[in-house]
């Protein structure tokens, strides 16, 4: 029986020379997600070795929110920044990978959430790097509550709708799907297998905020996705959880052997999330609607 690479060295904080997680017993793969999800103060759990997933796509972040790293050839892009005790935790996973992170070249934020942006400030510091999140999440971000007095980076980039980042010859298209927040990113960009393309997506916000307008918004995003959904191979996520099967994914790409099909290439993945998108957002407006109508307006 195959056994599942994964565990050990997030549990027990020993990493794996290789750079991919690995598991020493099947049986802890049904839980690993929800406590990785759960137990975001436990470090020697939370701190995972960095591991490729793609020819220029690697994983840098942490066990229950995502750091991306994309290479190109002349430079490093690096997609959100975690936050608290792993404000280096991204640095450092560059410097393993064999990468410079004074080759940063920009830093998207995919929203303001401060598990995606409280270590900007520092990697703006360190690097140069630019930094680019949706206009309206700049201004949301000098208003966010900070109960642990992350430091927050100077506003930089400020990303309209249909805007692009290129570094070298490494194109990132950016899209302001509102509705998580007002001004999260989606992010749409090649991604290569043994030098085969790709196009893969990240929803930098894949739940509605509070309120009927953020629903309204989150409703307009998901139905822009859903448009471009037959053209996309690969979902990229900014939270492990939120793929189910993304530890698993990441056991297959670990014992793939050539000729195996890459676990994250899954277009009907993709095409099911966002069935499940559109669930989610008709629910979230039907309900914000309901509310705002009241108790006597209801059946």
């Amino acid at each position: 029986m195959h056994m599942n690479r994964w565990a050990r060295a997030a549990v027990g904080a020993g990493l794996l020379a290789a750079g991919l997680p690995c598991v020493d017993a099947a049986a802890q793969a049904p839980d690993r997600a929800a406590r990785l999800r759960k137990e975001t103060d436990n470090l020697a759990l939370q701190k995972l070795a960095p591991f490729k997933v793609f020819d220029n796509l690697y994983y840098v972040g942490v066990g229950y929110v995502g750091a991306w790293l994309v290479t190109t050839n002349d430079g490093l892009i690096l997609i959100d920044t975690l936050e608290g005790v792993y404000t280096d935790h991204a640095l450092e996973g560059i410097r393993k990978l064999g990468f410079d992170p004074s080759n940063l070249k920009y830093v998207i934020l995919t929203h303001y959430h401060l598990d995606h942006t409280a270590g900007a400030a520092r990697i703006q510091e360190l690097t140069g790097a630019r930094l680019a999140m949706g206009a309206a999440d700049w201004d949301a971000l000098a208003r966010v509550p900070n109960p642990r007095n992350e430091r927050l980076p100077r506003p930089d980039v400020a990303v309209k709708d249909g805007d692009a980042i290129t570094v070298g010859s490494t194109t990132v298209r950016l899209q302001v799907m509102g509705g998580h927040t007002p001004g999260t990113l989606g992010v749409d960009f090649t991604v290569y297998d043994g030098g085969k393309p790709y196009r893969a997506f990240m929803f930098g916000g894949a739940a509605p905020g509070p309120g009927r307008q953020a629903a309204e918004q989150f409703v307009a995003s998901v139905n822009r996705i859903e448009q471009m959904q037959d053209a996309v191979q690969a979902r990229i996520v900014t939270h492990a959880w939120m793929d189910p099967e993304f530890w698993e994914r990441v056991d297959r790409l670990a014992g793939r052997k050539p000729g195996d099909p890459h676990p994250f290439v899954a277009p009907d993945v993709f095409r099911a999330w966002v069935a499940e998108l559109k669930t989610t957002a008709a629910t979230r407006l039907g309900e914000a609607k309901a509310k705002e109508a009241g108790p006597a307006s209801r059946p």
